[in-house]
C-alpha cells in the first residue's frame, strides 16, 4: 500500500479558513488512515505486508503558508509510527517518504515567488533539497518506495526517508539532545530565566524572527 494522494490549500495561518483545513487534512491524514485501516486488516491475516506513507518536510522543517498541509503531513507521521508498532509483529512494515520533486502541486507561483524573496532576504532555510525543485524528477521518488515495498526491507520499520533527485537521506528519529535537571521542587521562572539561555535553549535560533513595522 502507498497513500501518496494529497492536495494543497495553502494560506497563512491568520488567513486560513476551516474549509481549507478540513479539506487538505481530509484527504492527506483521513484518506491516509482509512486506506491503511482496511488493508493493514488483510495483511495481518497473512501475516505479510508492507505501507508506505507520504509524509513531508513541511511537517518536520515547516514551510509558510502551510499550517493545514504541514499539520496533515505532521499527523501522518504519528500515524506511521504507531502503526509500525501495532503491525510490525504481524510481519507488516510501515514507513514512511518526504519527497522533493517537482510536480503540480509543489511548483505553483507562491512558491516561486516566495523563494526569489527569501533570496533577495539573504534568508537560507535548512538543506532539505528544494531549491531547485522544479528540476526535480517525482520518478527519482519511486526506487525507494518500491525497495521499501519489497521483502528486501523486512527489516525496516516506522522509519523515515527524505528523496529528491539521487539522494536518499534517512532523517533522524526525535530524541532528547539536552535535560536540564533540577534535584527537587518544580522549576521557577526566574530559574529558568537564568539557566535556560545557557544550557537547553543555547543556540537556538528564531526560524522566523519578529520584523520592525513598516
Amino acid at each position: 500500500l502507498v497513500t501518496c494522494a494529497g492536495i494543497i490549500r495553502d494560506r497563512m495561518i491568520f488567513n486560513m479558513s476551516e474549509a481549507e483545513w478540513d479539506a487538505v487534512l481530509g484527504v492527506h491524514l483521513k484518506g491516509t488512515f482509512n486506506c491503511v485501516r482496511h488493508a493493514c486488516s488483510h495483511m495481518r491475516e497473512q501475516r505479510y505486508g508492507r505501507i508506505v506513507t507520504f509524509s513531508s518536510g513541511a511537517a518536520l522543517f515547516g514551510n509558510p503558508g502551510q499550517a493545514n498541509y504541514g499539520s496533515a503531513k505532521g499527523g501522518i507521521s504519528g500515524l506511521t509510527k504507531v502503526a509500525a508498532r501495532d503491525l510490525g509483529r504481524y510481519g507488516v512494515t510501515v514507513n514512511a517518504i518526504c519527497p522533493v520533486a517537482g510536480t503540480r502541486m509543489t511548483v505553483t507561483d507562491a512558491y516561486l515567488k516566495s523563494r526569489d524573496l527569501r533570496k533577495q532576504q539573504g534568508i537560507v532555510r535548512e538543506d532539505r533539497g528544494t531549491e531547485n525543485i522544479e528540476n526535480l524528477d517525482p520518478g527519482d521518488v519511486a526506487p525507494m518506495v518500491v525497495y521499501l515495498a519489497s521483502e528486501h526491507a523486512a527489516n525496516v520499520n516506522g522509519q523515515f526517508f527524505l528523496c529528491y533527485g539521487s539522494a536518499i537521506a534517512l532523517l533522524s528519529q526525535p530524541r532528547p539532545v539536552k535535560t536540564l535537571f533540577k534535584s527537587t521542587g518544580p522549576w521557577t521562572l526566574d530559574e529558568l530565566d537564568r539557566l535556560a539561555p545557557s544550557t537547553v535553549l543555547e543556540g537556538l535560533k528564531n526560524p522566523a524572527p519578529a520584523k520592525e513595522a513598516s
